[in-house]
């Protein structure tokens, strides 16, 4: 009687255990939303140009990857360019970029909305610094204001300061 008891119980804690897990257990997160921004990213693709501080800056994005990475390569004036890849994972995009100072803010967006109302990327972890007080990129949002205007907005951190950069780009033909 004590093991009927016993297994009883068991098989309880089991169907209660399997009726409480959350549909995000058992279903892959909607990529939907998060596939869709990815693409009207791709609308990027090509040349644009920006002038910041009086330093032009070109940026280029190109589709890599058979088209599951969006990278975007930016040279300002004479300095060494600088690479950010976007990807989907899930229903989050990923941005992580690979900067001239040396380290890799790697930032994600929560469920992306829409690029017109601008799409924020906020810092998940960051590599390659030597120490916490080195300068490193904290976010950045990509607003598309009409499709040969765009502006990236850039949050940084410095010595535990934060500071914006705010760029204005138009397509180049």
């Amino acid at each position: 009687m004590k093991i009927a008891i016993g297994k009883h119980w068991l098989y309880m804690l089991i169907a209660i255990g399997l009726a409480t897990l959350s549909p995000a257990q058992t279903q892959p997160p909607d990529r939907s939303k998060s596939e869709a921004v990815f693409k009207q990213l791709t609308s990027l693709v090509g040349e644009w140009e920006a002038v910041q501080d009086g330093v032009p800056v070109k940026e280029s994005y190109m589709l890599t990857a058979n088209g599951s990475a969006l990278m975007a390569e930016t040279k300002p004036g004479n300095d060494p360019a600088m690479i950010t890849m976007f990807t989907v994972d899930g229903a989050h995009l990923i941005a992580t970029h690979y900067c001239a100072a040396h380290n890799q803010p790697q930032m994600e967006t929560g469920i992306p909305d829409d690029l017109q109302k601008g799409v924020t990327f906020s810092l998940v972890r960051v590599t390659g610094m030597k120490t916490p007080d080195d300068w490193h990129n904290t976010g950045l949002t990509i607003t598309l204001d009409d499709k040969d205007h765009m502006t990236h907005r850039w949050t940084y951190l410095y010595k535990g300061k934060p500071g914006t950069t705010v760029f204005h780009y138009t397509r180049k033909n």
